[in-house]
């Protein structure tokens, strides 16, 4: 599958193909010289058989997890780029999940003012969600993505292949992502993790999520509307991660417990925790609800005692919803 991506500020393809990671070089195509990123949670196999097609590329391996997504790793990639003299006509390509996409990407954003970055996804979470619409970001003082900037990729390579060496549960946390964007926006998506063998048909459901992605960042690059959308789940999710040290849950896991935490619906809410304990994902975590809120309180959609949070109410009809924060603290109680 390829679908191509039209933002106001780029346009570029995403390729959903198995395999594909090995032809990357042919692919891509690119002009000038690459600098390849990855993290030490990537599969060697994956990285060798990236490495191999770039021979003379210099390959940043960083520590895999959440903790690195930091100023500090962030200084030592930027230094690492500089020392091997990445000029403004080159390219970095990303071989990894979400925090390597999002530490390449804002290098890419940040360095020189801006070069080029292809992303290559290597989980669920990745692939579903954060490989297209061009958000990249560290985490500050234990609050999630405080830090970064849109940037899009020149190029995302989707190969569901690679896929095969995830954990069971590093492949249910991003398959939260593709239940999220089910219960917003397709029907169908969200009933194949009720009544099918889900593993079966996750080619079927990452292009479903890719399509999704596509439009709706076409539509409102910037979050101003329509993207928010999805978020669901994501608002006391975040806090949960970060009341947690953004370490002892998964970002999907959290996702998952917090579209449990704010949905109103109780026969949704049942539906959805089916899901879930289907998936082996929690449905709930113990906080303690004056942390949880405390971070709430300092998320990117909050203004003022206000916030805007995404609700559901029928499957694939996802809405946005303004409150109060103090209506959401009573959510938590």
């Amino acid at each position: 599958m390829k679908i191509t991506v039209h933002t106001k500020t780029k346009e570029y393809p995403v390729i959903q193909e198995r395999g594909i990671l090995k032809r990357a070089e042919e692919v891509i195509g690119r002009s000038g010289h690459v600098f390849l990123v990855s993290d030490d949670g990537v599969p060697e196999q994956w990285r060798k058989i990236l490495q191999e097609q770039y021979p003379e590329a210099h390959m940043h391996v960083f520590a895999n997890g959440e903790q690195s997504k930091n100023f500090d790793t962030l200084k030592t990639l930027l230094e690492d780029m500089l020392e091997h003299h990445v000029s403004r006509a080159d390219t970095v390509i990303a071989l990894g999940g979400g925090v390597v996409g999002d530490l390449a990407g804002f290098a890419a954003a940040s360095y020189m003012r801006g070069i080029a970055y292809v992303n290559i996804p290597t989980t669920t979470l990745s692939q579903i969600d954060s490989s297209i619409g061009g958000k990249t970001a560290i985490d500050l003082n234990g609050h999630k993505n405080c830090v970064g900037a849109f940037w899009q990729p020149d190029m995302v390579l989707v190969d569901t292949e690679v896929l095969d060496t995830l954990s069971p549960r590093h492949y249910s946390n991003g398959l939260a992502e593709a239940i999220k964007e089910g219960l917003t926006f397709d029907e169908e998506l969200f009933a194949v993790f009720e009544k099918d063998d889900y593993r079966e048909h996750i080619d079927e459901i990452i292009s479903r999520c890719l399509n999704i992605k596509k439009n709706v960042v076409e539509h409102d690059e910037r979050e101003a509307g329509e993207r928010k959308l999805l978020n669901f789940g994501h608002t006391i999710g975040h806090a949960y991660e970060s009341s947690h040290g953004l370490n002892e849950y998964l970002h999907g896991e959290c996702v998952g417990m917090g579209m449990m935490a704010i949905m109103n619906n109780e026969e949704l809410k049942s539906r959805l925790a089916a899901v879930l304990q289907r998936l082996h994902l929690p449905v709930s975590c113990e906080s303690d609800p004056e942390e949880v809120f405390r971070l709430l309180l300092n998320d990117k959609k909050a203004d003022h005692g206000r916030i805007t949070i995404v609700q559901v109410d029928e499957i694939g009809k996802g809405y946005l919803q303004d409150i109060s924060t103090e209506d959401l603290r009573e959510k938590l109680i």
